[in-house]
């Protein structure tokens, strides 16, 4: 049974967000709720959860056009609309007499084959079904999303003994597919598994900072980036999720877990963090938490709690020796160099992941069935870098294993058995291998579909590269060009393996892919080499960065090959222009797109201007006119407007309606790539565009919506010389006429002159180098 309608019944925080991520993916929804004592509106709980979460921000929707997919309703009168749904999520209060209930009452209306799973976090399955009809526990799992399940990739399933395996089967493939859930299989165990290891580290990190005298900021510091945990560290993190849910899921643990289980020895009375939720400091949705911001004197101080006294202080950044030296090594040796360092905070590292990845280790196979399960776990669901036996590999398990021996610590056999092989990974004849509980190396298989240009990686050399870019041959004759830059910023490099791919493609191959697997795809420009060549006066280095940049993107745009851009993450600046270049896009549903160059005082100039007019005239579903396009044009780039998200994206012009969203992003490789392929079939490079553009008579109405903008106090002095430009542009130039097109390589010397004239301003030198300290505009 295919799914195509879905019912959520529980509108809180999570019954809610996963009503939108379902309606992101195209899917009607039906949303149930509780009907409120005396209330008119018996729907009021779900109507309520709808209108907020279209003011929430991080939004829940990738698109506000999504929520219309949504129909609010109650429990009491549209229970009998279930039987039109093909998955049915009860995601109601933690309590196993209301879900039982409810199943009892959805049991009546259901139709027959309907998929029905509990988004529980603390309830086996077991317990759920036990006494329930055989064709409910037929149909029945555990589906557990983590908040916010919008941007959270990690779905834990679990199936019971009766569960039917073509309904694991079909829900798996839903969840990947439709809503980009990495989705891990789990044992019925309490915690399951992301909450099993990420609550007893949270413990740990907790009790051991307390117990040595730690502060919540070098506690934080050390429990953060250098171990490949998030950049909040764990009492940010607190801080972010709500530190009032900790008694819960802990208390919900340990009554759940064996009597022997180590978790009991990790647990306390903190009387710290009673104190604070008693008090209402309960985290960012509180009066603050750990963290907070102090408001008084007219100014903002952040301030951290001290752990013995409970009383707040200005936040200091640490200095510890253990921290110096785990930055000077690199992230690859920064584990291994923090937790062998004498200093407090090596010795509070090993004290918390000797405890946390040796108790992870003890669990397998227990919670799931392989070790890389439970790192994707852990790095989907928590957000750590490396799960816990690939941050094991990276310290080491032999010396691991050492230490834990000498401290007359528990060796799990898991732990010992990697120890005295090539640790939990290894490499064999281009693949890559996963130590099984049986002590057998086994390679890890990628669903089907899925194409990971680090497996490329694994069996092939690359065919060209330097230290910004490579290109790799993926198959089928399809080339990808990778840009591996800090945050992928596009350099001199980067241009010189863009024309080795316009010169290898043709050759020997179809197509060429644009795609990295970094958390972005590019941020654009490389700034700082920008404000070197301007502050040493460097004219001719800047000029000839622009001519180049839009010499390659064009060269690109006309290549006698396809042309396909993958971005996820970032898209910004250059890595726009370089997506706007391409035949076709295949955008990862989490991109964040925009032509933000007036934010450092400056326009595009690798072609964005040209291509986003371009897009914007051809769009059928757009006003006609040579008015229309250049006005909004001048609104998404003038205003450095970001779509947040690939939906956001195609509403801005960005995205045509022939691109394609991908929602699994581990599946964008393969998409861009089958994409490319189907371009690649009688191709015929594109005619270069001509545009009807307005000229002097439409600078009038433009630069009036700035004089109103400036009335208003929303345009500084330099703002509207930037945007002076841009209106310069857009038109067409000072000879542009409506009767007359105006052919796209005009639009591109008119873009490099006015980025020629701005990179020359002392106030455009002033935002770059404000953006490259702060990473924050300037508003001068």
């Amino acid at each position: 049974m295919a799914i195509e309608r879905v019912a959520v019944i529980g509108a809180g925080v999570m019954g809610a967000g996963i009503a939108a991520q379902i309606a992101n993916a195209g899917l009607e929804v039906l949303l149930l709720d509780l009907v409120p004592e005396d209330a008119e509106n018996r729907s009021i709980v779900a109507e309520s959860a709808l209108a907020k979460m279209l003011k929430e921000d991080p939004a829940p929707f990738m698109s506000k056009r999504a929520a219309r997919r949504i129909q609010a309703g109650n429990i009491e009168d549209d229970l009998a609309r279930l039987d039109a749904c093909d998955w049915i999520i009860e995601a109601v209060i933690e309590r196993l007499e209301v879900k039982r209930a409810l199943y009892t009452k959805i049991e009546k209306h259901r139709k027959p084959g309907s998929l029905v799973s509990s988004n529980t976090s603390t309830l086996p399955l077991a317990r759920l079904m036990d006494g329930q009809p055989k064709g409910l526990r037929r149909d029945f799992l555990i589906t557990h999303f983590f908040n916010p399940p919008r941007y959270m990739r990690l779905l834990e399933i679990v199936s019971g003994p009766d569960t039917r395996d073509e309904a694991t089967q079909e829900l798996m493939d839903f969840a990947d597919r439709r809503l980009g859930k990495g989705v891990v299989v789990c044992k019925d165990t309490p915690g399951f598994v992301a909450n099993r290891i990420g609550t007893f580290w949270i413990q740990a990190a907790v009790t051991e900072a307390i117990d040595r005298g730690l502060s919540v900021e070098e506690a934080d510091a050390v429990m953060s980036k250098y171990l490949g945990f998030p950049k909040t560290g764990v009492f940010g993190l607190m801080d972010l999720v709500g530190i009032d849910l900790m008694p819960h899921v802990d208390r919900s643990l340990a009554e759940n877990l064996p009597s022997d289980d180590p978790y009991h020895a990790l647990r306390r009375d903190l009387p710290v963090v009673a104190r604070m939720i008693q008090e209402g400091f309960t985290g960012r949705k509180g009066k603050g938490g750990f963290y907070r911001i102090n408001r008084g004197d007219g100014g903002k101080v952040k301030e951290a709690v001290d752990l013995t006294t409970g009383k707040y202080a200005p936040v200091r950044k640490p200095i510890l020796d253990s921290l110096s030296a785990a930055k000077a090594v690199g992230r690859k040796h920064a584990a291994r160099t923090l937790v062998t360092h004498p200093d407090k905070g090596g010795a509070y590292a090993w004290a918390v992941l000797s405890k946390t990845l040796g108790y992870a280790a003890s669990l397998v196979p227990l919670i799931a069935s392989d070790i890389a399960a439970i790192d994707r776990a852990m790095t989907l669901g928590y957000n750590w870098k490396l799960g816990p036996f690939q941050l094991l590999d990276e310290i080491g398990a032999a010396p691991f294993v050492e230490r834990l021996k000498a401290e007359k610590m528990a060796v799990p056999v898991l732990l010992e058995t990697a120890a005295g092989k090539e640790g939990f990974y290894r490499e064999h004849d281009g693949a890559l291998q996963q130590l099984l509980p049986d002590g057998v190396y086994q390679n890890l298989e990628r669903p089907p579909g899925v194409v990971l240009l680090e497996d490329v990686k694994r069996r092939t050399e690359r065919m060209a590269g330097n230290a910004s870019a490579s290109l790799w041959d993926v198959g089928d004759g399809v080339v990808c060009l990778e840009v591996h830059t800090k945050l992928n910023t596009i350099d001199q490099d980067v241009f010189a393996i863009i024309a080795k791919a316009l010169e290898i493609v043709p050759k020997n191959h179809r197509a060429l892919v644009i795609y990295n697997e970094a958390s972005h795809f590019s941020a654009g420009a490389n700034l700082g080499l920008a404000l070197f060549a301007a502050n040493t006066a460097l004219w001719p280095m800047i000029e000839d960065l622009v001519v180049q940049g839009q010499k390659l993107y064009r060269k690109l745009k006309y290549a006698p090959f396809p042309v396909v851009a993958a971005p996820s993450g970032l898209a910004l600046g250059g890595g726009c222009e370089i997506c706007l270049a391409a035949d076709a896009i295949e955008a990862h549903a989490e991109t964040y797109m925009g032509l933000v160059e007036v934010g450092v005082g400056v326009i595009p100039g690798w072609g964005g201007c040209t291509e986003l007019l371009a897009r914007l005239a051809a769009d059928r579903r757009r006003p006609k006119g040579p008015m229309p396009p250049v006005v909004e044009a001048f609104e998404t780039i003038g205003t450095a407007k970001v779509a947040k998200s690939a939906f956001e994206a195609r509403e801005l012009g960005f995205l045509r309606d022939t691109d394609g969203i991908t929602f699994n992003r581990d599946r964008l490789l393969a998409g861009a790539k089958a994409r490319a392929l189907v371009l690649a079939e009688g191709y015929r490079a594109p005619d270069p565009a001509e545009l009807s553009l307005p000229g002097p008579n439409g600078m009038a109405s433009l630069d009036f919506a700035v004089h109103d903008l400036a009335l208003k106090g929303l345009v500084t002095p330099h703002d509207r010389t930037v945007v002076n430009e841009l209106i310069g542009v857009l038109i067409g130039g000072p000879e542009a006429d409506h009767t007359t097109p105006t052919p796209e390589a005009r639009i591109l010397d008119l873009e490099r002159e006015a980025f020629m004239r701005l990179v020359r301003n002392e106030a455009t030198l002033a935002r770059m180098e404000h953006m490259l300290t702060t990473g924050k505009p300037l508003r001068n």
